[in-house]
């Protein structure tokens, strides 16, 4: 299948999502429900963009006509009546049967009857009958009133993650495929467990027969004994029964023997099964994450030709540059994008236009160039459009902001605020509208996608000239190589991309500068001289002693211009899911992720740039000899001469971890539980001296107020110190936290590992 049919078979998926909810909401309405028109239009808006991006222009001037109306409605200059009711159906009938036609031989042809209803509906076509092909008959409803100033700000858009979750991805074949294939594997494999099963029974049945030989032969063994006791025994008899009972033994020390071989060949085939299990198991997971991860160019690789075709269709040239197809992302992130993207595209070929003369004037080439940027840095996925247009027209965007109310009269206009207002809905500095550009929604699309991912966008003016959008987002289950370290006894991941060299360095031939040590490093011909900085220094992880002989295992970061990172161990490299950075417990200056280590032991994605960033403050502030004093007592509340307990009770095992680590950096000795029952039964057993609870609030079987309330009514654990940590950071949340008798509540969203130290400290 060629990248057209590709392109129209997710054209046909998606148009159809965006006829379906549409049509929802225009049902709701005449119901009695009031319908979400921002998100009504922007269903429209982005059919629109999409019938661009397969060039059907059949399509998009329908679809344009419809995002006219509901712009209409949503500005209150026009009300959803019958007639127009009757055109958009009329309207998403015409584009449904026009996409369904695409699969026949003979291209199909649009009916003119849609765009001429909606054009006598926006009073821009010539009044008459209906067209002789009539609408769908819609239920009769009555007029919807005009909704108030300012809808758009006035209701909440639709989340993307909600979008995301009713729609389908598309899934190649081959890919399906393989995943069966896998299974297939996966069973097959499961069979040899079965084969070791009937071993074991074999050896059960086999261990059962050679002790009731045992037994009888114990008990003929003393009957001979007993007999032999007599005056009278036989001799004969006696010597008889000696040799059966010799007869017996080596029976049953061949037994033993056969039992033996046979347990020996049961741990092989079960070595053999597990391999194969684990095999195919691994197979079955990276299927399963094929499904997950494509490359960009799945969702993005069409848009350079749609963005081309638009800027001959304007009489525009450009020059368009795309980097980052090929990085592999989670499919749904990038059908979550896709729109987002297209119109941070077309932003920037209708704002960063010129006159071919201003062009000149300024000195730059004739043709408008448009970059297209997606890549990783710091463990981020950064998605960038630049431009080398007129820039972003600041007196414009504070004339509408203030003719808008969104800056007061005498308020001050910075250019930071003013280039985060082009992200409001409906907010736009275009003279007109045309297809391109002037309704303000764009950029309102970019930043809800960025807010819904967890992520930001921002709008930059560059040097010399022109724009730059750039979405920066937490990478979502992709897969990335990750180098593994160790410092501080704790395992840490490196983007492996972030890594330009392992060395391995005798300390006693390191160079000293400034008091810090320093390694000379050749490579591309020269030779630099980078500082040395231990991981487990800038991280605050506790350190082994200095050793001055022996070797430096450290890892050479291409941040920054290069510096040398000093760890305890280098662990492993693999491919692992990075997911995105823990709520509470690590730095975000300093950490971009997670990734899960076999065993379910999660470990932090350090990021390179946050590392140059802090050891560029530990050279400036001269730490060589203050570092350890300042971390010397981390809690800042002064040393205890015991090492205090703390119970972390949390149902999270990221989080436990996390907890863990910072309160054992810090001194103390932690032990954990897994919610608040398990915690109540171990405190109740008095298994060892606890000092301190820290909790979660929201657990399975006892809950941390459930826990709380326990405490406080049993008169042994009454005036424990307990630390609710917790994301329910609402007013009555807390409120009765401190009610039952908490000691502190920490929410997560406002987490400061400070924070939380100096309040042990003060509480022990």
């Amino acid at each position: 299948m060629d990248i057209r049919q590709q392109l129209l078979a997710a054209f046909e998926v998606e148009h159809r999502e965006h006829i379906d909810m549409i049509r929802a909401a225009l049902a709701g309405g005449a119901e009695g429900r009031q319908p979400d028109w921002n998100d009504v239009f922007r269903r429209a808006h982005s059919l629109k963009g999409a019938a661009r991006a397969v060039d059907l222009p059949a399509v998009e001037a329908v679809a344009h006509r419809l995002e006219t109306l509901f712009e209409r409605i949503v500005a209150g200059a026009t009300a959803l009546d019958r007639e127009a009711t009757s055109a958009t159906h009329l309207a998403l009938d015409r584009i449904e049967a026009y996409v369904a036609g695409l699969k026949e031989a003979e291209p199909p042809e649009m009916p003119a009857d849609a765009l001429a209803a909606l054009d006598r509906r926006l009073g821009t076509g010539p009044a008459g009958p209906e067209p002789a092909a009539p609408p769908p008959p819609a239920p009769p409803r009555a007029t919807v009133e005009a909704p108030a100033a300012n809808p758009v700000a006035a209701q909440k858009p639709a989340t993307v993650p909600e979008e995301a979750a009713q729609s389908l991805l598309r899934v190649p074949a081959d890919a399906v495929e393989a995943l069966t294939r896998a299974t297939y594997d996966l069973t097959a494999s499961l069979g040899g467990e079965a084969m070791v099963g009937d071993g074991l029974a074999r050896l059960a049945r086999s261990a059962v027969a050679l002790r009731r030989r045992t037994e009888a032969g114990r008990a003929g063994g003393k009957a001979g004994r007993l007999a032999g006791t007599g005056r009278t025994a036989d001799p004969d008899a006696l010597s008889a029964d000696l040799d059966a009972l010799r007869a017996e033994l080596r029976g049953i020390e061949a037994g033993l023997a056969a039992l033996a071989r046979e347990a020996s060949d049961l741990v092989r085939r079960q070595a053999g099964a597990a391999s194969a299990i684990e095999g195919a198991a691994a197979r079955v997971r990276v299927q399963a994450e094929r499904l997950a991860l494509v490359p960009a160019e799945t969702v993005f690789g069409g848009f350079a030709r749609s963005l081309r075709e638009t800027a001959r269709e304007q009489g525009r040239e450009i020059d368009l540059t795309v980097t980052g197809l090929d990085l592999p992302l989670d499919r749904g992130m990038l059908q979550v994008l896709k729109d987002p993207v297209l119109h941070a595209l077309r932003n920037a070929l209708a704002h960063g236009a010129e006159a071919p003369e201003a062009r000149r004037r300024a000195g730059k080439p004739p043709a408008l160039a448009i970059r297209f940027e997606i890549g990783v840095r710091g463990g981020r996925l950064h998605i960038a459009v630049h431009d080398d247009g007129a820039g972003p027209n600041l007196a414009a965007i504070e004339a509408n902001a203030r003719r808008r109310g969104l800056l007061g009269p005498g308020e001050a206009a910075e250019p930071e605020a003013l280039l985060g207002l082009v992200f409001e809905p409906g907010f736009s500095t275009a003279p007109s509208v045309d297809t391109l550009s002037g309704r303000g929604f764009g950029l309102s699309v970019v930043a809800d996608a960025a807010r819904s991912l967890r992520g930001s966008v921002r709008l930059e003016p560059r040097q010399p000239w022109g724009t730059s959008l750039v979405m920066s987002l937490p990478l979502s289950a992709s897969r990335r190589s990750v180098l593994l370290v160790e410092a501080g006894g704790t395992v840490y991941a490196l983007p492996g991309p972030a890594v330009e060299r392992l060395l391995r360095h005798e300390r006693g031939r390191l160079g000293r500068a400034l008091g810090r040590p320093v390694l000379s490093i050749e490579g591309d011909g020269a030779e630099r001289t980078l500082p040395v900085h231990a991981l487990s220094e800038l991280i605050g992880a506790p350190a082994a002693e200095p050793a001055e002989t022996g070797s430096l295992t450290a890892v050479l970061l291409r941040s920054a211009g290069g510096f040398v990172l000093a760890v305890d161990a280098l662990r492993d490299v693999r491919t692992l899911l990075v997911l995105p950075a823990p709520p509470i417990g690590a730095d975000p200056a300093l950490v971009s992720g997670t990734v899960v280590l076999p065993g379910d032991v999660p470990a932090l994605v350090l990021d390179p740039e946050g590392l140059a960033a802090r050891a560029g403050e530990a050279r400036s502030a001269g730490i060589a000899g203050g570092a350890a004093e300042s971390r010397a007592d981390p809690r800042g509340t002064g040393a205890q001469a015991r090492r205090s307990t703390i119970l972390v009770v949390d149902d999270s095992i990221t989080t436990r971890t996390l907890e863990k680590g910072i309160l054992e950096a810090a001194g103390y000795r932690v032990v954990v539980c897994v919610d608040g029952q398990d915690a109540l039964d171990r405190l109740r057993a008095d298994i060892e001296t606890v000092d301190l609870v820290v909790a979660d609030v929201e657990m399975p079987r006892l809950d941390g107020f459930g826990l709380l309330k326990a405490l406080r009514a049993d008169e042994s654990l009454a005036r424990l110190p307990v630390i609710l940590m917790t994301s329910r950071g609402e007013a009555d949340d807390v409120n009765r936290g401190l009610e039952l008798g908490a000691d502190a509540y920490l929410t997560k969203q406002k987490f400061d590992q400070r924070q939380l130290l100096d309040t042990i400290g003060q509480l022990l």
